[in-house]
């Protein structure tokens, strides 16, 4: 079993800031591609930015510019910081683990942290 732990979620005022963290198991994550989606309330779930084991990385324009997303190799998780939210950055945001190798869509998911901008 996979453990995905997540943490960061809360209310900010528009404006704000915040970092969301995923944490897993060593021997995954050195591994993987590292992932945070979000879905709104009645919207589809959406990519919002990835991180690959070799440090490239890739942003939702709808992010670009006010998100920076990070691994830390020593402490098994990898980081995405937010500036500047927008009551449109509200949503559920889930972590994804995607181990080199994996085949198609099978990948390792969080239960998801609650985002909320909002005055």
């Amino acid at each position: 079993q996979v453990q995905v732990v997540e943490s960061g979620g809360g209310l900010v005022q528009p404006g704000g800031s915040l970092r969301l963290s995923c944490a897993t198991s060593e021997s995954i994550f050195k591994i993987s591609t590292m992932a945070w989606h979000r879905q709104a309330p009645g919207e589809q779930r959406e990519l919002v930015a990835y991180i690959t084991s070799g440090g490239s990385t890739y942003y939702a324009d709808s992010v670009k510019g006010r998100s920076t997303i990070a691994r830390d190799d020593t402490k098994n998780t990898m980081y995405l910081d937010m500036n500047n939210l927008k009551p449109e950055d509200t949503a559920v945001y889930y972590c994804k683990i995607k181990p080199a190798g994996t085949m198609g869509a099978s990948a390792y998911w969080g239960q998801g942290t609650q985002v909320t901008v909002s005055s």
